[in-house]
């Protein structure tokens, strides 16, 4: 609470201000919100159709989150690694033409998630459809079939998302052990020996010295 006699501090945090011709409290408002929406929409469709067939996003690599709070859940992260490139087979410069993000700021902290990673990359190889540099010209080595050519389609969604694992509910008897069991009793009882563990070996030592 301030001091005195002075105003009541009622100042308004939320808003968004910006400076404008009649002063500098001009609230900033979101009415283009529905139409910004649909310029969106109809800007993913144009660049899917620019592209096409090529797929409309790029695969990313499986990361960890920082911290150490959330380093145990997994998301999709900005580009893979150039270990992880080199260890699959490909260069950044071939990887970025098939649709592939690099990073090369990133790198590698643990073998499993380069492992995981590495697998995640020939898993899409084997799923790819290379097109030949000219269309009329003959297949080169690495490059899809005419048949195959002309049965892929585009894919406008995220590749290879993550998958997550079902929960599914574990059903079984409740047993007389089970009902007779008392957690907190043995919660406190155990926390209780392990706090006058130290004691007791102290109090032996000093009977054996003594």
């Amino acid at each position: 609470m301030v001091k005195h006699n002075n105003v009541i501090p009622n100042v308004h945090f939320h808003k968004k201000h910006i400076g404008s011709s009649r002063g500098p409290l001009k609230a900033r408002l979101a009415l283009d919100q529905a139409s910004k929406k649909k310029s969106r929409r109809l800007a993913r469709a144009a660049r899917a159709a620019r592209i096409a067939p090529r797929p409309l996003k790029t695969l990313k690599p499986i990361v960890h989150c920082p911290t150490q709070k959330y380093s145990a859940k997994t998301r999709l992260g900005r580009g893979f690694t150039l270990q992880e490139i080199k260890a699959a087979g490909m260069t950044p410069k071939y990887a970025r033409t098939v649709g592939i993000s690099v990073d090369h700021r990133r790198t590698n902290r643990s073998s499993e998630s380069l492992n995981a990673n590495v697998e995640r990359l020939k898993a899409y190889q084997t799923k790819l459809v290379v097109f030949p540099r000219k269309r009329l010209s003959a297949p080169k080595n690495g490059d899809a079939s005419a048949e195959e050519c002309k049965a892929a389609t585009q894919l406008t969604v995220t590749v290879t998302p993550l998958s997550k694992p079902a929960k599914e509910i574990e059903m079984a008897d409740v047993t007389d052990e089970m009902k007779s069991f008392k957690a907190y009793t043995t919660m406190r009882v155990a926390r209780k020996e392990t706090k006058v563990d130290g004691y007791r070996i102290a109090a032996e030592n000093a009977k054996k010295k003594d």
